[in-house]
């Protein structure tokens, strides 16, 4: 087993809220990252794809092939767009680091054409990461 990761970038904001809890509520469980204008970050998404090396290609995948995957089913939607607002595969749910591990995984899991999807892992700050593996 080999694995190949590609790593990519994005900045994109969210607020952490839940409406059926009232303002103090959600205060208390998100805090900073509940205030009502969002916030941002400067995210790393990895994606880390396994499998067997193709003898004719010499590849797992070809990693310009799983660039331009993530850029056009994950980046293009996320990159400096609104998390709870402006993204369509986002609505209704919560946009907590966890949950958009969980959710980039869903719009890449059916799209890898050689080999597997083996993990998503999110840098939400220099120190903080989600790793999702279905």
């Amino acid at each position: 087993m080999i694995y190949a990761t590609r790593r990519e970038t994005f900045s994109a904001s969210h607020r952490l809220h839940q409406d059926n809890l009232t303002e103090e509520e959600n205060s208390n469980l998100y805090g900073k990252c509940n205030n009502k204008f969002g916030h941002g970050h400067n995210y790393i998404l990895e994606v880390v794809v396994a499998g067997e090396i193709d003898p004719a290609t010499g590849y797992l995948i070809d990693l310009k092939k799983l660039k331009s995957i993530i850029r056009e089913n994950v980046i293009d939607k996320l990159d400096h767009h609104h998390l709870n607002f402006d993204v369509e595969f986002m609505q209704g749910i919560i946009p907590t680091t966890e949950n958009l591990a969980v959710e980039i995984w869903k719009q890449l899991v059916d799209k890898i054409p050689h080999g597997k999807l083996y993990s998503v892992k999110i840098f939400e700050t220099e120190n903080n990461y989600i790793e999702y593996k279905g």
